[in-house]
């Protein structure tokens, strides 16, 4: 092994810590959304909730207000919040040591969805209940982007590869959390008290991210990298004294030095976050419309597509959890996992931001869907396997596209720059999460 080439990454043991890492990342929240069917089941108001019946004859269910704006204000309450500590993380990472900052946000997720499985038990009216619940959401996502933002810097200290498995892990979060509702539905346990197990196992895996981190600082590759830049600056202090020395000595008493010095980043120094902006502004903003696009339909939208195949089966159950969360982080999952293979096109090529741009198509193609309730456009596909075609498309594109931009934006800059590189491009994933949670409401306005 050549000090170039630096220790290698055992067992793929850092790979798969920053794998578990992204997983507790994205988990808590994926089970806040995929347990949506409890928290609105709860939100029942025996004075508001009605049956009427429609042009058939039969009887449709009504919901209560806040029934009915429960998506929207949780998509609004995660994402806002997640934009705001993003940015704000942009600029305390240089102050907040990483340590306090990652492993500080895990142990307040985990505490937040214990007190969301204790109140599984505790009755409540829905108002109340409807508060407490968004202010569960903005801790979540508070707390989540700090986590979320710190670990894509510290992924771009690492080789470009290591921005992947933090992608996967999150892709893999929201299938682990669809996969566990649909086997709650499958084994009958829809009552409230089986959620406990449901938000227990949250707490289970972000316990599994906490022991990750505490392991990570004693993995060679990853001391190797993390202290790379600093090493290098000493290395060359120390050079750079020794030639000063040599110079005072020489016997003719004159100092020459014909060498050129190249210098070295100084670690003490901060990053400028506009300099660094201005390198990879392409990037920056393609993940922010990627998920633009993405919330703005997801789960808002998609997650009120009515089958039409399900009306007297079980379809009907399975419908939302299988062709909504499960289809969608399953592709979302392989199109981030593909970048491990495979980053075409490439980091500069025009080809990216096209890419990313034509996703704007899966807006009126779900709207187009059998959205219910709509007033005014028409149902142009209604059958369950249009809905399905385009959750395919859009869920791997997403996945792709936003796990390319990531593994790229730490690259476009220089080494001791990565870390804020990182926090840069996850502030304009934050910014494209927010910002498709307004555009749902203008989207689903319009339906």
């Amino acid at each position: 092994m050549t000090a170039r080439d630096g220790p290698q990454d055992r067992y793929k043991a850092v790979w798969l810590i920053f794998f578990i890492l992204g997983l507790g990342t994205l988990l808590p929240w994926n089970f806040f959304m995929t347990a949506r069917e409890y928290f609105i089941s709860r939100l029942k108001d025996p004075e508001e909730t009605s049956h009427v019946r429609n042009q058939t004859g039969k009887a449709t269910f009504t919901p209560s207000y806040l029934q009915s704006v429960f998506d929207n204000f949780m998509t609004l309450c995660a994402m806002v919040p997640l934009l705001i500590f993003t940015c704000l993380n942009s600029f305390i990472h240089q102050r907040i040591p990483q340590q306090i900052r990652i492993s500080g946000s895990l142990v307040a997720i985990g505490l937040v969805f214990l007190v969301t499985a204790i109140m599984v038990k505790v009755p409540m009216d829905p108002l109340p209940f409807f508060i407490f619940t968004m202010i569960s959401i903005v801790f979540i996502n508070s707390f989540g982007a700090i986590l979320q933002s710190s670990l894509f810097g510290l992924a771009g200290l690492l080789p470009v590869s290591y921005t992947a498995p933090i992608m996967s892990g999150q892709g893999l979060a929201g299938t682990f959390a669809a996969l566990a509702m649909i086997f709650s539905i499958a084994i009958g346990a829809q009552q409230p008290e089986s959620f406990i197990g449901y938000f227990t196992t949250a707490c289970v895996t972000i316990v599994l991210a906490i022991v990750s981190y505490v392991v990570l600082p004693h993995m060679d590759f990853f001391r190797y990298y993390s202290m790379k830049d600093k090493t290098e600056y000493h290395v060359y202090n120390a050079e750079l004294e020794t030639k000063r020395d040599l110079i005072k000595k020489d016997e003719n008493g004159m100092e020459q030095n014909n060498s050129k010095i190249i210098p070295v980043h100084n670690p003490d120094e901060q990053p400028s976050v506009i300099a660094i902006f201005k390198k990879l502004w392409v990037l920056a903003l393609s993940v922010c419309f990627v998920f633009t696009v993405t919330i703005g339909v997801f789960p808002a939208i998609t997650a009120k597509v009515s089958t039409v195949l399900g009306e007297g089966n079980k379809w009907g159950l399975y419908f939302i959890p299988v062709s909504c969360f499960l289809l969608f982080n399953v592709f979302d999952w392989t199109g981030r996992s593909l970048t491990a293979l495979f980053t075409w096109p490439g980091m500069d090529s025009c080809l990216l931001p096209v890419m990313v741009v034509l996703r704007v198509i899966f807006v009126p193609l779900f709207m187009l869907c059998n959205v219910t309730p709509r007033y005014y456009l028409p149902v142009v596909f209604s059958h369950d396997a249009w809905y399905i075609v385009f959750m395919i498309f859009f869920s791997i594109s997403n996945g792709y596209l936003a796990s390319l931009c990531m593994c790229f934006g730490p690259k476009k800059v220089l080494v001791h720059e990565a870390e804020t590189a990182g926090a840069v491009m996850a502030f304009f994933l934050s910014l494209g999460l927010a910002l498709g949670a307004a555009v749902s409401f203008l989207v689903r306005i319009l339906i």
